[in-house]
């Protein structure tokens, strides 16, 4: 029962990543490298302010939505007048410097040795110390994240972002300002990234750099490639394909040594046969190109 909710529990936390990626990838057509590190960001900020700052953990919460939304301004609002492999480079070099910068600040970030004993979220005067209850959280958070992404998407403000991703000149065209669509589809991304981040670190106790690197950013995008993208069902199939699927290795007596490799490879297969066979992926509106 244990192993269950735990894979429940993991599943709500990459429904947020996926789903908020999607307003940027599926949504929006922006390629982007870094979510890993919003995640980060999101996680640390929240574990900062509940042991350093003394804060709850829904005003830290808060607030760590916010610090990553603002963070984001600064790879978004440079950047985003490039296109194409140009941006996907620059969202590379932000997920590598944020992962530099958590992994050589020893002062603030603990740096490699990481932070323990995180406390557990208290919500309402309500302490989330069980498996149970924690899996009700995180299924609330991603019930509501989901919700809130998906209203988003389906308002003018989403439809002006399908209209970027489908011919940006045209959208231009029509009195539309691209940039600001773009910072502000970017900053809702991160935010809601953010939630992932701080359930994470509430739920392990404990939060290090290597949680976060360009192989979790990479991770999270291929959910998104294969489950699809531009709408609801193709990150929510994508999310649950790709976080049951290893479980289901263990079943199959793979010594420890090989089963992360060969879960690598199996990630990789699917890229390539998706990318290859179906290019929106198994239930995706976007083409990927």
């Amino acid at each position: 029962m244990s192993y269950f909710l735990h894979i429940l529990i993991v599943i709500g936390i990459y429904l947020i990543l996926t789903q908020s990626l999607n307003l940027l990838v599926g949504y929006t057509g922006l390629l982007s490298l870094c979510h890993g590190a919003f995640y980060g960001i999101g996680a640390y900020a929240s574990t900062l302010l509940m042991m350093k700052a003394g804060l709850g953990f829904l005003p830290s919460l808060l607030l760590a939505m916010l610090a990553t939304a603002l963070l984001s301004l600064t790879i978004s609002i440079p950047s985003l007048r490039l296109r194409g492999d140009y941006f996907v480079l620059a969202s590379l070099g932000f997920q590598t410097i944020t992962f530099a910068i958590l992994y050589n600040w020893i002062g603030l970030t603990e740096g490699p040795y990481g932070i323990s004993n995180i406390p557990r979220p208290t919500v309402f005067g309500i302490q989330v110390n069980t498996l149970v209850s924690f899996t009700v959280l995180s299924s609330i958070a991603a019930c509501g994240c989901s919700l809130l992404l998906h209203t988003i998407s389906a308002s003018p403000f989403g439809r002006v972002l399908k209209a970027i991703r489908e011919d940006e000149l045209a959208t231009m065209s029509l009195g539309k300002n691209v940039i600001r669509f773009k910072v502000t589809a970017f900053a809702i991304s991160a935010a809601f990234t953010a939630v992932a981040g701080s359930l994470f670190a509430g739920y392990m106790r404990f939060v290090d750099p290597t949680s976060f690197m360009l192989s979790e950013s990479v991770f999270i995008l291929s959910i998104i490639i294969i489950g699809g993208a531009g709408n609801f069902p193709g990150p929510l199939l994508g999310t649950l394909l790709m976080i049951i699927l290893p479980e289901a290795l263990r079943f199959l007596a793979i010594p420890d040594s090989v089963a992360a490799n060969i879960r690598q490879i199996i990630y990789g297969a699917l890229i390539v046969l998706i990318m290859r066979y179906r290019p929106s992926g198994l239930f995706g509106e976007y083409r990927f190109k």
